[in-house]
């Protein structure tokens, strides 16, 4: 597979690793779909640098020129083994509207946290209550509440799925065009590579979903009516709260400071994350640059300062006690007024991340960071 970038686009091409055969190339540009196409003769020059390093037992993870960029990623050993080239691109295609919202401009962020995107609805226990209930009615353990590609409420079991599908499925459901309901065959990386499991959905309002992962069983058609009516009609109140938690992330006048433009909360143990650009929308930058700004940010500040794991787990005494507990980095002049401020504190299992307005002053970003983050903490 490779990826190139080029004056704002974005191409994933994948090749048969044996062959050099096209699977299929998808195109973004300015963080839309595109459908341009990479020429023939690029492709076959990707595939000729992946034989020429095969060869010689090495591995080209990357090529750079003044203006354009070219990663080659290794696929799994499935997609090698190819029978009918053919038959593999058709099955491929089912997985577009996936690939395509990973090269867009997307609103979650679990793909750079490997963390679940979720939403903190206003009334979750009574949410969590008849989620918990249904899933047991219905005898299927892996059962989650979704709007707009985040989590709502989980059953335990939904949350002990491992990294990559707990983060996958939330982001494929969300990527999907709007159906009333869906019989989806998914393959787990973690849990079940080679024997695809069933994908339920079902739309309780427009953009919430209900999904179940199971096996043969229960058909979609036989889902009966009733159980649905008996354990979400009581419910459509706080369902309909639900909503707008898409975009926003917390409910509708929770108490946020007034320079915050955006913020980006990590339990790292449990791997969920809580993700939005939109406290305050009339004020500062666009939400696409505020949340690039962050997801840069949160690259930044993880791969110089803070441990991939909680700080309770790091072994060493003195490497633990020389972490840094928190960052802050102003984009322009350190006046005040002047530059957008970005702060990151860690305290124990929890890494806030804050893109504030130029006003909020240096001296005062810790203060305010450690008291968002005991706001935040109950909620996640």
């Amino acid at each position: 597979m490779g990826e190139e970038g080029t004056g704002g686009s974005v191409h994933l091409l994948c090749l048969a690793a044996s062959s050099g055969v096209p699977l299929f190339c998808r195109s973004s540009r300015g963080g839309a779909p595109s459908r341009q196409q990479l020429p023939f003769s690029v492709i076959g020059s990707l595939n000729g640098v992946h034989m020429f390093g095969q060869n010689l037992e090495v591995q080209l993870s990357s090529a750079r020129t003044k203006d354009t960029t070219v990663v080659l990623f290794v696929g799994l050993e499935e997609l090698t083994n190819i029978r009918n080239v053919e038959r593999l691109k058709k099955e491929l295609r089912a997985s577009y509207h996936l690939i395509d919202s990973f090269l867009g401009d997307s609103e979650l962020i679990g793909d750079l946290t490997q963390c679940v995107d979720c939403v903190i609805p206003p009334e979750g226990p009574i949410l969590q209550e008849a989620l918990s209930g249904f899933a047991e009615a219905m005898g299927i353990g892996f059962v989650s509440l979704m709007v707009s590609g985040r989590v709502v409420s989980a059953t335990e079991g939904w949350w002990r799925l491992g990294t990559p599908e707990a983060v996958l499925l939330p982001w494929l459901v969300g990527s999907l065009p709007p159906q009333a309901a869906r019989d989806y065959p998914v393959y787990l990386p973690h849990g079940s590579p080679t024997v695809p499991h069933r994908l339920l959905t079902l739309t309780l309002l427009p953009g919430l979903e209900l999904c179940l992962l199971c096996g043969p069983r229960p058909p979609l058609s036989q889902l009966d009516p009733q159980l649905l009516e008996r354990w979400w009609q009581p419910v459509l109140d706080p369902l309909r709260a639900c909503l707008p938690l898409g975009p926003r992330g917390l409910p509708d006048g929770f108490p946020l400071h007034k320079d915050i433009l955006g913020l980006l909360l990590l339990h790292l143990e449990l791997k969920r994350c809580l993700f939005t650009v939109e406290p305050l929308r009339d004020k500062g930058p666009s939400p696409e640059q505020r949340r690039r700004l962050l997801r840069h940010f949160y690259a930044l500040v993880t791969s110089t300062h803070f441990p991939p794991e909680p700080l309770d787990k790091v072994e060493d005494d003195v490497s633990r006690a020389q972490l840094p507990r928190a960052c802050y980095l102003v984009l322009g002049p350190e006046e005040p007024g002047t530059g957008l401020r970005l702060i990151a504190l860690q305290l124990g299992l929890r890494l806030l991340l804050l893109l504030l307005a130029p006003q909020s002053p240096t001296h005062g970003l810790r203060s305010l960071a450690t008291h968002t983050l005991h706001t935040l903490s109950p909620l996640l």
